[in-house]
């Protein structure tokens, strides 16, 4: 069945109102999108920024009376602000999403399919992938940087540390690649179940994986560290982590750092220099990875 869309425009101030008003009036849902192509960057502790042009939508059941829905918000809200009612085709969306995913090459040898699709090129490196609930498909910039950076590299016989692995996917890649051992460290255990079970769709052996969160990482590495070390999170976390991340990384070892818009890469940078030779940026779109080499004669304070 089609649902029903009604779309506000608004500014924050108003926004919690307004979404109040849509969810009383019978709204089943509420999203609050950018209505004017307006960065956001990382809020500060407490801080949950909203767009100056903020559009609402709500979503309606097919038989509402949207007249009435409009009287009410009207006798709650006042006048309301530029609106729009749209009829939303009913559609299956999984299949949607599934039908437009398409496998990528990355590099010379890496190609990442979608489970669903047989690989374009069967002798090539195939990762075969489903996301599910992780952050990772290699469409968006950050991950596709970081992919193209691995395919390049000799990883036979590294150990690789993917710190924020999300659906697994450059661990995976750097195992597939020729890696010995990926650890895999993520906060979030739907991330660590989803890494898993890409893990085991590439027929990779378990024991060459090491699977955690972030606290349990001292007790599972252990000793080991990283001949190759790679974040793909956010820079105020990359940031925050410089230090750790040094410490987990063996001398001589390449680090990758992605996630991090081109505005912020000199922050980043100058985070890490204190530890790693850092390189020049690489840019794709609005997004940048950084590369770096730890460097033999400091450690972690």
């Amino acid at each position: 069945m089609p649902t029903i869309q009604l779309s506000l425009t608004t500014d924050p101030q108003h926004a919690e109102a307004f979404e109040d008003a849509l969810l009383a009036a019978g709204a089943l849902c509420v999203t609050l999108n950018d209505n004017a192509d307006q960065p956001l960057f990382e809020p500060g502790v407490g801080e949950t920024p909203l767009w100056d042009n903020t559009l609402l939508c709500g979503l309606f059941d097919a038989e509402t009376d949207m007249d009435s829905v409009l009287e009410q918000l009207q006798q709650q809200i006042g006048e309301l602000p530029g609106y729009k009612i749209d009829i939303l085709e009913d559609k299956d969306w999984v299949r949607e999403w599934m039908t437009h995913y398409k496998p990528m090459q990355f590099g010379e040898r890496l190609w990442i399919c979608p489970s669903w699709t047989p690989p374009p090129n069967p002798d090539a490196v195939n990762l075969m992938l489903d996301p599910g609930l992780a952050f990772g498909t290699g469409t968006h910039p950050t991950t596709a940087l970081c992919l193209r950076w691995l395919d390049a590299q000799d990883l036979r016989g590294k150990t690789v540390i993917d710190y924020g692995c999300g659906s697994g996917i450059l661990a995976i890649a750097a195992l597939l690649l020729g890696a010995e051992h990926a650890i895999c460290v993520d906060n979030d255990p739907q991330a660590l179940t989803a890494t898993r079970d890409n893990a085991e769709r590439n027929h990779l052996d378990l024991s060459r994986l090491t699977i955690c969160l972030p606290q349990h990482t001292p007790v599972l590495i252990g000793e080991q560290k990283a001949d190759v070390f790679i974040a793909n999170i956010l820079a105020g976390p990359l940031i925050s982590l410089a230090e750790k991340f040094a410490s987990l990384s063996k001398p001589g070892a390449p680090i990758v750092l992605s996630g991090i818009l081109a505005n912020q890469a000199s922050m980043v940078s100058d985070a890490y220099s204190a530890w790693f030779a850092m390189q020049p940026a690489t840019q794709d779109e609005d997004w940048v990875r950084l590369n770096g080499v730890r460097l033999n004669n400091c450690s972690p304070e």
